[in-house]
């Protein structure tokens, strides 16, 4: 993927509907090249797919934060798949440094957030976690 590729998939996550002129203009490149990157991207399976993001999608989760978790020894694909039948849990990330996981937490109500929190916590091999909440969002992508 060279920076061509990284502002078409950039112009793509601002507006995934951008016509192919459109995105051409903005790229200062031709249509035909602006398809034929799209679909090498997509061949490649750096480009995955498109979505849209619904109003309704946004505020079904009013509580959202971020729990970064610690993991004992190397049972951190076991706790993966323990954490991936949470309903709270809305994604899973692997990082380096301190945390081994951060995860993106989604729920109703408070309550229900201290509660997913507690299942994680209370998962064999869970050693420490920080979480955070989410109060506003400024840029989705």
């Amino acid at each position: 993927m060279d920076k061509m590729d990284e502002k078409l998939i950039a112009a793509l996550r601002h507006d995934a509907r951008a016509s192919l002129s459109d995105l051409a203009l903005q790229l200062n490149l031709s249509r035909t090249t602006v398809r034929t990157r799209i679909e090498r991207l997509q061949a490649k399976g750096e480009i995955l797919g498109f979505t849209v993001v619904m109003k309704e999608d946004v505020l079904k989760d009013p509580v959202r934060g971020l729990m970064m978790v610690g993991i004992e020894g190397r049972g951190a694909n076991r706790i993966v798949r323990q954490l991936q039948g949470l309903s709270e849990v809305r994604a899973i990330n692997t990082t380096n440094g301190r945390w081994d996981l951060i995860l993106e937490l989604g729920t109703e109500t408070l309550e229900d957030l201290d509660a997913a929190l507690s299942k994680i916590r209370q998962i064999e091999g869970v050693m420490t976690s920080e979480t955070n909440l989410l109060l506003a969002t400024k840029k989705s992508v």
